[in-house]
């Protein structure tokens, strides 16, 4: 009856330390699989969708106008300042704006992946480089490498 007794005391225990061994991976796996998710992108300014304007008169002659106004014209095309040049955004995740050429600095806006921008100038260390963001004259720092030049 001893031997019995003693099997089922093994039993027992190998048993709860089973339960305790699954339960505890299954949290764990729980856990680092809500850890292994990509966060959501964040969604720049200039990204954001625009509201479409109030419609007050839709007269074609206003129609007509309107669209002419929107119709990119070739004379309307931005001009470099010497040495500037343009380039496009490489870096996935888009880029911070900063006001100065610090990894400290204030974040005043981003430029999201693949948006044009015109590179300024580069910083005296070559790490940082001044760039405006065309059509707005939001301008600021952006760390060097990220971009590549385009014609």
């Amino acid at each position: 009856m001893n031997f019995l007794r003693i099997v089922q005391l093994f039993l027992g225990i190998i048993f709860g330390l089973v339960i305790i061994a699954g339960g505890t991976a299954a949290t764990a796996y729980y856990f680092l699989s809500q850890l292994a998710e990509t966060p959501q992108k964040p969604i720049f300014p200039e990204e954001r969708p625009k509201q479409p304007e109030p419609k007050a008169d839709s007269s074609p002659a206003k129609t007509e106008q309107k669209q002419e106004e929107n119709k990119p014209s070739p004379e309307k095309e931005e001009e470099l300042e010497p040495g500037a040049y343009k380039a496009r955004v490489t870096w996935p995740d888009g880029l911070s704006l900063r006001d100065n050429p610090s990894k400290s600095a204030n974040r005043i806006g981003g430029v999201a992946y693949n948006r044009e921008l015109i590179i300024l100038k580069k910083s005296k260390d070559g790490i940082w480089q001044k760039v405006r963001v065309p059509g707005s004259n939001q301008v600021g720092w952006v760390k060097a490498g990220n971009v590549e030049k385009v014609n």
